[in-house]
């Protein structure tokens, strides 16, 4: 088969199409024909040699999360059969024509999504509803906060938040990235470059914040909730050695949590996926939430995706489609 594969750690242009055996799905595994594969910033990371997969993942070959149609079933495998049309949620390899997963994390594909779409679901889908609504427990009418509004993360938070019934806002680049945030679902926004975020919320405190920054956004998270707030980690970019209240931590009775989700083990997951079928595929079955692409790119033009990632100005998901 081939596959997008990283000839060395550096920028885009270290990324190229190679040949590879093509893999055999064994036990409960399935293997599946790949159509599309969305992107997501730890592609980025894992390019430049910073965000190394866990053992027994190919580290030469990008991708998190894939849609397609199985071709292979291994022999215990009890709830798919050949030619089901599944998204999945991968620890690696899905820039590719095939890739083996494991059942329980698959999900079959609601009928009138395309591949593309499907793809863009479950690395987003998977770590909004496990640190949003599983960890940080958001609430109805309680506001939630996110840093990066048009992020992949952002676009699915905003949109779970808003159809479960709290209040959304974001903190955005620009207006134009704002208005695009407002358009999904979210309350309003703080364009970073032109606001304080922490002024602008001190007043009416948020509830719940989803952060990926970290530095220096510690310190104004904490002043900005409420008691029995919750912040939640899952990067961060601009630090992760930082100042910490713990008296003010104590006072409102915060709790600062945080996770990540490629390492977690096969149970988790699975059980992650039977969470993410009940509570968040009814939403997309009724239209409630959407996928959101913002550009698609033939799996050749793997290098100009990641520029176009990296530059940051989307809003929405970036897949890969053959």
């Amino acid at each position: 088969m081939k596959a997008v594969a990283i000839t060395s750690y550096g920028g885009p242009e270290v990324l190229q199409l190679r040949e590879f055996e093509t893999p055999i799905p064994t036990a409960d595994q399935v293997l599946i024909e790949v159509k599309a594969a969305g992107l997501n910033r730890s592609d980025i990371f894992q390019r430049e040699g910073n965000y190394p997969p866990p053992a027994g993942v190919p580290a030469d070959i990008l991708g998190l999360e894939i849609a397609g149609i199985i071709v292979a079933c291994g022999p215990q495998v009890a709830n798919f059969k050949v030619g089901d049309k599944v998204c999945a949620l991968l620890a690696g390899g899905g820039y590719a024509e095939f890739v083996t997963v494991r059942e329980g994390q698959c999900l079959e594909i609601p009928a009138d999504l395309t591949y593309a779409e499907a793809a863009s679901l479950p690395e987003t889908v998977f770590t909004v509803w496990s640190n949003v609504f599983q960890r940080a427990a958001l609430k109805p009418r309680e506001t939630l906060l996110i840093h990066g509004g048009n992020s992949g993360i952002g676009i699915t938070g905003i949109q779970l938040a808003h159809a479960l019934g709290s209040r959304v806002v974001v903190t955005v680049g620009s207006d134009e990235k704002g208005q695009n945030c407002i358009d999904l679902g979210a309350d309003f926004y703080i364009n970073y470059k032109k606001q304080d975020f922490e002024k602008e919320l001190m007043q009416e405190g948020v509830d719940v914040i989803l952060d990926m920054i970290g530095g220096d956004y510690v310190r104004k998270n904490i002043n900005i909730l409420k008691p029995e707030g919750r912040l939640v980690y899952i990067n961060a970019v601009s630090g992760s050695h930082v100042d910490l209240d713990i008296w003010q931590m104590m006072i409102k009775r915060l709790t600062i949590t945080g996770s990540t989700l490629r390492s977690r083990d096969y149970e988790f997951k699975k059980y992650l996926t039977a969470e993410v079928k009940k509570n968040v595929w009814p939403l997309l079955e009724s239209k409630k939430i959407r996928p959101v692409i913002f550009q698609t790119f033939p799996f050749s033009e793997a290098i100009q995706a990641h520029k176009l990632l990296e530059e940051g100005t989307h809003t929405g998901k970036i897949i890969l489609v053959r």
